[in-house]
């Protein structure tokens, strides 16, 4: 498409618009129809430890939804010359799982507890065991259940239950719906209903029902939707909070809001059986679509569903790259130090590839990047370490290699759980996330994590914002009886690039580094006791 083209797609109001909320930046994607990209807009924020919480203040929702989308406007403006007032659709992503909870009046009873909080222990074992279902720390069920074993004061005023994409979608439409695949982050789905399980849901009122709370539990949640489903329309009120300028219209239809693991599987046209994606940032985490049910529930594993709603395993680390962002701030530190400005994105882009020139093993380093706790290998807490030997081979190159490798160790245990114990195969790993936008370093270093070949979309670095703008095209298409299989393979099958086989050395090299990770664990454990 030509710019003139496009000015005229995006004048008429045909531009579709995909937002996503990541851990540490708000994105934007607007594509053609066909899903041709056409600008992008981001606003970086972070979320804060707030008396041993995680959180996100949500007035810095709507500050940041507002900067991201301000900030694309002002690139289509700049690069069209014509502003935005209507779109074909549109549609809302987030991280998944986490607790917003609501009164009758709307009131947020506590502060939101992110995906990273894991404080549900309890609730979790307990719940695993009822629904006879691996229930994880992070989802929405196992902070309801641990705020109940806490007689937290607030669970008795709940009316709405939601996640962070279910919030803002609702506060835009005034429609309390979720699409399936973040739904399955809340409470478990019966594949068979495309809904809330309800032997389960049952199940958790009968444990509850001595404490005679107001509510049932599906009626606090948010109505589940496939991908296609109409979700509602933008409101007055929702225009203006989108778009406080005034120029945005009301009544612009949207799809339904989903987590960053769904909007992940479409951008990598990962939703098939036996297909499998790694999205690796702040957090990292692999999905295989599931060709048949697991053979028995496995605490390491989410059993959650892709946007048209088949079973999933989902294997997935809180901590990613977050421990790495720390030391290249440290390196931007020590540059400035020595009277040289340099753009950190240079650093980036520098250190990085530095990876692939280290020992295959890292040199006897060692990182546990837990920044936060890590429910693939047992801790609640997490202690940030970096530990060396004498003899270690102490160089900028195995520093660079050890950080990478380290955010992909936990991911791993969950992917041996899969591979190993349930004997899930699957051909190819296509990537996305900041793990990869610099070059091939983060592709490589993936293949060498999980021993497979590991392909890449055009858009990897930015695939959750343009995944959800496709579901938004989904739902607007042509031809109603058309799979979200059909309708990807249709529109980004030639997007995806060729996948990089794994290089023997850089296999043994992290399998060597793995292992002496896992003999480690030991020294976070006395870690996070010792440093309080």
């Amino acid at each position: 498409m030509n710019r003139e083209s496009i000015k005229d797609v995006i004048s008429a109001g045909k531009a579709i618009l995909g937002i996503e909320f990541g851990s540490t930046r708000i994105k934007a994607a607007l594509v053609a129809p066909d899903s041709t990209p056409l600008a992008s807009g981001s606003y970086e924020w972070e979320n804060t430890l707030k008396d041993g919480i995680w959180t996100y203040d949500l007035q810095d929702v709507w500050k940041g939804l507002q900067g991201c989308y301000a900030d694309l406007v002002k690139n289509v403006q700049n690069t069209y010359g014509v502003t935005p007032s209507r779109y074909a659709s549109m549609g809302f992503s987030a991280m998944m799982h986490g607790y917003i909870v609501f009164d009758k009046e709307d009131t947020l009873l506590t502060p939101f507890r992110t995906w990273r909080n894991n404080i549900t222990g309890q609730a979790c074992a307990e719940l695993s065991k009822l629904f006879n279902f691996a229930i994880p720390q992070r989802w929405s069920i196992a902070h309801l259940y641990q705020s109940i074993l806490e007689n937290q004061d607030h669970v008795s005023r709940i009316d709405y239950l939601t996640t962070l994409a279910g919030y803002v979608h609702w506060k835009l439409t005034g429609e309390r719906v979720l699409g399936i695949g973040d739904a399955s982050g809340m409470f478990p789905i019966n594949p068979e209903t495309g809904d809330y399980d309800e032997t389960m849901l049952a199940a958790f009122d009968r444990l509850v029902a001595h404490r005679q709370y107001p509510w049932k539990l599906r009626n606090i949640l948010p109505r589940v939707l496939p991908a296609g489903t109409a979700a509602g329309t933008l409101s007055p009120a929702g225009a203006k909070l989108l778009d406080p300028s005034g120029v945005l219209e009301a009544g612009i239809p949207l799809c339904p809001p989903e987590g960053d693991a769904g909007t992940g599987m479409v951008a990598t046209n990962s939703i098939r059986p036996n297909t499998g994606n790694v999205s690796a940032g702040t957090s990292v985490f692999a999905m295989i679509v599931l060709e048949k049910n697991l053979t028995k529930p496995h605490e390491e594993i989410d059993v959650v569903m892709t946007p048209d709603g088949k079973p999933v395993g989902m294997a997935h680390s809180n901590n990613g790259s977050s421990d790495f962002d720390a030391w290249i701030s440290l390196f931007e530190q020590a540059v400035k130090a020595l009277g040289i400005d340099v753009p950190i994105s240079k650093l980036y882009e520098t250190f990085t590839p530095l990876a692939l020139q280290g020992n295959a093993d890292a040199g006897d380093l060692l990182h546990i990047s837990y920044l936060s706790g890590e429910h693939l290998t047992g801790f609640t807490e997490g202690r940030p370490l970096f530990v060396r030997t004498p003899d270690s081979t102490f160089s900028l190159e195995n520093v660079i290699r050890s950080l990478l490798f380290s955010s992909l160790c936990a991911l791993r245990v969950g992917l041996d759980v899969l591979t190993k114990e349930e004997h899930v195969r699957v051909k190819e790993i296509r990537g996305h996330g900041g793990f990869f936008k610099r070059g091939t370093t983060g592709q490589r270093i993936m293949a060498a994590a999980t021993n497979t070949p590991v392909s890449l979309p055009a858009t990897a670095g930015e695939g959750g914002a343009w995944g959800m703008a496709l579901l938004a095209a989904y739902m607007v298409r042509d031809r109603k009886d058309q799979s979200l299989a059909d309708f990807l393979d249709s529109l980004i099958r030639d997007s995806i690039g060729e996948p990089l086989q794994p290089d023997p050395r850089d296999v043994a090299g992290f399998e060597a580094y793995f292992n002496r990770y896992l003999q480690c664990l030991g020294i976070e454990r006395e870690a996070v006791k010792a440093l309080r």
